[in-house]
């Protein structure tokens, strides 16, 4: 039995996310084949100790990104990653996994936890989401909107 590639669908420089695990849609985000991991816009990130386990807790609130619960998160599995930024900086970010929507698919991906409040959009998806499922039009915007709204 011959395997087949499953074909890859055709993101463009910007559009708009689901995050249901986090009860978010729409969210607005840039890809960035730059990036090797994906970004989550977040706040006010804290350690809880329960029992033995440590959780991270952050909040997503920010009416500037179209993000208006003011809810926390916490995840128990999280991780600590080395990242470089595009200014070749070298940070220690946490990281989380959570699943996101694009065209109908589910995807499970991890996003480093970033302050980006400066930046124009909330979320960056970077390449560990994008390879072997998206090729990247940049001449093109909000495809997955677009077909959401059809």
């Amino acid at each position: 039995m011959v395997k087949r590639k499953k074909e890859k669908m055709v993101i463009g420089s910007t559009d708009v996310i689901d995050l249901p695990e986090l009860d978010l849609e729409n969210i607005p985000c840039k890809i960035d084949t730059g990036a090797y991991t994906s970004s989550l816009h977040c706040a006010e990130v804290k350690f809880i100790e329960k029992g033995d386990d440590t959780l991270i807790s952050f909040k997503l609130y920010d009416p500037k990104f179209g993000i208006h619960n003011k809810k926390t998160y916490r995840f128990k599995d999280f991780k600590e990653k080395r990242v470089r930024s595009s200014n070749g900086e070298v940070d220690f970010r946490y990281t989380i996994s959570t699943e996101v929507i694009l065209f109908g698919q589910k995807i499970k991906t991890v996003f480093t936890l970033s302050y980006r409040e400066k930046m124009k959009y909330p979320i960056l998806l970077g390449k560990r989401l994008l390879k072997n499922r998206f090729i990247v039009d940049v001449s093109k915007d909000n495809l997955n909107l677009k077909q959401k709204e059809k």
